[in-house]
């Protein structure tokens, strides 16, 4: 490994983060909230700790995949760290494992929280719980790269090891370039949807809060009851347009843009995902209508919130959907799984995955059938390699092993079936709400420090696709 590359890498990251903090500053400075300090503190403790690191002048500036792996790895759970440092120094969170909590769910767009009242919070501090989010979204290292290019070549090793979804790839010849178009297509999203938030009707701080959690897909509110707090239809429509947009691989908007509009309808990914939401929307509508809600056009506009908001990871809540039949909420715990598209900003296995698993399962039957012929597995106009197919069955199966274990473990608190499987659902998919305790009405206060802790890992596993966080375990990967 190349140490003093990976540790100049973590020193850069520092340094953003830093800069992160100061918008924080000026809302509380904005609003006089009293928590200025907690963030100045934690920004030099920053700078003393990230400069040194990011001057230092490693023999060779190349990054091999374990450097990758280990930037990534360690570099999510640094920024972690000190980015609960503003909730533990300001005191809206007296534990600094709680505070760490907060930061993990936030960074890793889970959403998933600790508070059981949030309107009291200062000010800065909800801001900064929701521009977490929006840095987690698209990627922390990405934006780091995209800031500070010089911090090393092949990086496109980092990019590879904290994208979501198999095989993410360079959209121009040169990695700072592509990152930065991406930036630019999510910088834009956000800056519409504030605008179009403020025309319905919503004030420009909670434009900018619900704006972050949406676009981030990690789904953080400044109202105790979420989405549902506002009864505002028109922002839902909003929001419920931009969680589906958000979970579309962000390569496809750039063909777009380039005047391939084609290349979205004819992406086998898209269509899968959308359908999905398109027939989950009409079943739970189907479903709700008339044992919930008296109209159809209520049924729709609740369904479709929560749809989007479930597959997408974002975690958003209209309404208190607990309550609901068990079909449509059977319904939502399918999509905590499935996810959205690769390369987005959604978590949980994507449906990309799901489409192949699907496509190799029919392969399956079709050799049953005719042993002797020889079939393959396409995607499009590509045809699926055995070493990508089994990428996507040995990630599946870590996949429900991680689930299965977290349940196994935080069952030792006593919670109910549904609070238990939705709670390592929620985290490992990076969804943060689910049913029961956890459910639109309810946190994850209640639950033991050994849990939390579990279901943090769970977080970053889930942001990271899991393999880099197993790897740091590995002591081939510390070896020179």
């Amino acid at each position: 490994m190349n140490s003093q590359m990976v540790l100049r890498g973590l020193g850069a990251l520092l340094i953003c983060e830093a800069i992160a903090l100061i918008p924080s500053v000026i809302v509380s400075g904005i609003y006089e909230d009293g928590a200025m300090m907690s963030f100045i503190y934690t920004i030099i403790l920053l700078i003393i700790i990230g400069i040194p690191l990011a001057r230092l002048k490693p023999k060779t500036n190349s990054i091999y995949a374990r450097d990758g792996f280990a930037i990534v790895a360690a570099g999510w759970i640094v920024i972690s760290l000190f980015g609960a440092f503003p909730y533990y120094l300001s005191g809206a969170i007296p534990s600094f494992a709680d505070s760490f909590f907060e930061a993990v769910s936030g960074f890793t767009t889970t959403g998933a929280s600790i508070l059981e009242n949030i309107e009291v919070l200062p000010p800065s501090i909800i801001f900064w719980r929701s521009l977490t989010n929006w840095l987690g979204g698209m990627g922390v290292l990405v934006l780091t790269l995209a800031i500070l290019p010089s911090v090393g070549a092949g990086t496109l090793q980092i990019m590879k090891a904290e994208v979501p979804g198999p095989n993410p790839g360079k959209i121009v010849p040169k990695i700072s370039s592509s990152v930065r178009i991406l930036y630019k297509i999510y910088l834009a999203l956000t800056i519409i949807e504030i605008i179009l938030l403020l025309a319905s009707g919503m004030p420009f701080y909670d434009s900018l809060i619900h704006a972050f959690g949406t676009t981030g897909t990690g789904g953080v509110s400044s109202k105790n009851f979420n989405i549902a707090a506002y009864d505002n239809v028109t922002a839902e429509i909003i929001i419920t347009v931009f969680m589906i947009l958000c979970g579309v691989n962000f390569t496809l908007y750039y063909q777009t843009i380039k005047g391939n509009i084609k290349a979205l309808l004819k992406d086998e990914e898209f269509r899968f995902y959308i359908g999905i939401v398109a027939v989950s929307i009409i079943l739970i509508s189907i479903n709700l209508y008339g044992n919930v809600y008296g109209s159809i056009g209520e049924s729709v506009r609740h369904s479709s919130f929560q749809v989007a908001s479930i597959i997408t990871t974002t975690g958003y809540t209209s309404t208190n959907f607990d309550t609901w039949p068990l079909f449509s909420k059977m319904i939502l715990f399918v999509l905590m799984f499935i996810g959205g598209s690769s390369g987005s900003t959604v978590g949980a296995i994507k449906s990309i995955r799901i489409l192949l698993l699907l496509k190799a399962t029919r392969l399956e039957m079709k050799s049953i059938i005719h042993p002797k012929a020889v079939f393959s597995i396409r995607l499009g106009n590509k045809t699926i390699d055995e070493k990508t197919l089994s990428e996507v069955k040995n990630f599946f199966f870590a996949y429900i092993l991680i689930f299965t274990l977290t349940v196994i473990i935080i069952s030792l608190d006593g919670f109910d079936l549904a609070t238990t499987l939705s709670a390592a659902a929620a985290s490992i998919g990076n969804i943060g709400v689910g049913f029961g305790q956890i459910g639109p009405l309810g946190n994850y206060s209640q639950f033991s420090g050994l849990s939390k802790a579990v279901l943090s890992i769970c977080m970053l596993m889930g942001r990271l696709e899991i393999y880099p966080i197993l790897v740091l375990t590995m002591p081939s990967l510390w070896e020179k």
